[in-house]
């Protein structure tokens, strides 16, 4: 079970946050090698200039792609095999959310930072789908800064 981290630093430019969600960070199965993932740890914050917002963070699930930067999931132990799944950043264009499938939701101040550990056999599963998978993503009614999502995924 090879472990990765994902996050939009890793590529492309920070998209900036606005009042409707903005998709920061994919992680999904394509053709191929499907396998499944668990999402386990959320690291969340903005890097913007600090003031009193909220920003709302949500987890949802996809079931097709946008127009994102493609980044390469870092293993966290070098000796495992690169990831079968795909990793995208910072969208331009959003993928296809399913309506009503977020499994993660959180509102955080501005000038917070917050992360989200999942309980043993408590992850964030999507499946060995061709095109399904997990989405981060922010909005804010105040903040139009950028945000940093990092997530650390295990593939199966």
């Amino acid at each position: 079970m090879a472990k990765y981290a994902i996050g939009n630093d890793l590529g492309g430019s920070q998209q900036a946050v606005s009042g409707t969600y903005k998709t920061l960070v994919s992680m999904f199965a394509t053709t191929g090698t499907l396998r499944r993932g668990k999402l386990y740890d959320i690291l969340i914050g903005t890097n913007g200039t600090p003031a009193d917002n909220y920003v709302e963070w949500d987890v949802s699930r996809m079931t097709a792609d946008g127009t994102g930067s493609a980044i390469t999931p870092n293993a966290l132990d070098p000796a495992d095999a690169a990831a079968a799944g795909t990793a995208k950043a910072n969208y331009t264009v959003e993928p296809t959310v399913t309506a009503n499938s977020s499994v993660f939701y959180v509102g955080v101040n501005q000038r917070a930072s917050y992360r989200w550990v999942a309980a043993p056999g408590s992850e964030l599963v999507y499946p060995a789908t061709a095109n399904n998978g997990l989405v981060g993503r922010a909005r804010s009614g105040g903040y139009t800064g950028t945000a940093t999502f990092k997530a650390l995924v295990e593939e199966q």
